[in-house]
């Protein structure tokens, strides 16, 4: 291994790098003794090496598929048939008033269960996953549930997609497919620093399913979600992009764990034609500044910051690059939240000239209820705040995988 790779595996988050710099900070695998170092290939050589909470740092080798060469009809339940399915479930049979219930639903949840355990990596506390030679996971999700003190960095991870959907005829007016894998997962986890990854869908985007049951049959659901009150988060020169749902920050309107959590920093990353969600924030304290948004594809885009319920949003310094076609109004989104601070930001419509943009006027005119802009607290955890025009040209120059040196 080179001694770049051996030195970025023992690197921390360095002081004041956003939300993941509080409490204790963020420090990962970094005093891991030699005995929890490894370099894995495999998926079951990444299953093993990243389980316990001793500190360790993993490097990801080249390019590991979780499925391990596994097909959908390999984790289908004997009992599962999509075409039964979809006959059964049909609104015009089952209804609308409730969620699939019986022995398909179940033979469902059993082949979605057999596929969990295959494509999931379970991370213990105090670890460092770092990506070499390419690094790449597909197919696969890493799952940080109810842990502490992990950092993620230059790794490509691509495409968790589900298998077996669940169809809910309560959620919207007609209905939806929900997925269950996220390509990183944080559930009640704290100090997390997720730095200079790539993520994205591959070859396999959900605008390409077909419909089913009259709505699009969606198969993969967040990039970098983080719920279930998940607290001093930092995400960094990520690039995502060709991507659905992307960050949920905050998974319920329901008060609960949430409150007084949630506390992520979101700087220098690209949001390249994700549809949604870059974040959808609830509850948390969310610092978002220094971003490259990119929506250029009109027909898909719905929107880049949502506000929910008693989340405070500030945003600031952050590049717009929008088609024609794609309303400045649409930028932000309402989901039952009233405050945004919303400073600094530009708008470059095609390859117009950026001008200055109040985000908060141009919603406030076209829709209700209005923002308040003030979403009630000032970021003091951060490193340096770059001046908008800057940030096209610095985050193309570092976001994603293959800039840290290994």
């Amino acid at each position: 291994m080179s001694r770049a790779g051996l030195d970025l595996g023992r690197q921390t988050l360095p002081l004041n790098d956003g939300w993941a710099a509080a409490g204790s900070g963020t420090t990962g695998g970094a005093a891991a003794d030699e005995t929890h170092v490894s370099v894995v290939r495999t998926r079951d050589e990444l299953v093993a090496a990243v389980a316990g909470n001793d500190p360790k740092i993993v490097y990801v080798s080249g390019r590991i598929d979780m499925t391990a060469g596994k097909s959908c009809t390999d984790f289908a339940d004997p009992a599962y048939d999509l075409d039964a399915f979809l006959a059964a479930y049909d609104p015009a049979v089952w209804g609308t008033a409730t969620k699939p219930t019986g022995p398909l639903e179940e033979a469902r949840v059993r082949s979605a269960k057999t596929q969990g355990d295959q494509i999931k990596a379970i991370v213990g506390s105090n670890t460092t996953i770092i990506g070499i030679n390419n690094g790449r996971i597909s197919h696969g999700s890493l799952v940080l549930t109810n842990i502490s003190n992990v950092i993620v960095r230059n790794l490509e991870i691509v495409d968790a997609a589900d298998c077996f959907p669940a169809w809910d005829p309560t959620d919207g007016s007609a209905g939806n497919w929900n997925s269950l894998y996220d390509l990183v997962s944080l559930s009640g986890a704290t100090n997390v620093w997720i730095d200079h990854n790539t993520f994205s869908d591959g070859n396999n985007n959900d605008e390409d399913q077909p419909l089913r049951l009259g709505r699009p049959y969606q198969v993969h659901d967040g990039a970098s979600d983080i719920i279930k009150g998940s607290d001093y988060v930092t995400v960094s020169y990520n690039d995502y992009y060709d991507h659905d749902k992307t960050m949920l920050i905050g998974s319920t309107d329901t008060a609960g764990v949430d409150v007084g959590k949630l506390r992520v920093t979101v700087h220098h990353n690209r949001f390249g034609n994700v549809i949604q969600r870059a974040p959808r924030v609830r509850y948390g304290q969310v610092d978002v500044y220094d971003n490259l948004y990119v929506g250029t594809d009109e027909e898909t885009y719905q929107y880049s910051l949502g506000v929910g319920i008693e989340s405070a949003i500030y945003a600031e310094n952050n590049y717009f690059r929008l088609s024609a076609d794609v309303p400045t109004s649409s930028v932000l989104h309402y989901w039952k939240g009233t405050k945004i601070t919303a400073i600094g930001s530009l708008l470059q419509i095609g390859s117009r000239r950026p001008v200055p943009v109040d985000l908060i006027a141009a919603y406030n005119a076209a829709y209700d209820p209005d923002f308040t802009a003030d979403a009630g607290w000032t970021p003091t955890l951060r490193t340096h705040l770059d001046p908008t025009a800057a940030v096209p040209g610095i985050v193309a120059a570092n976001v994603g995988i293959r800039h840290l040196g290994c």
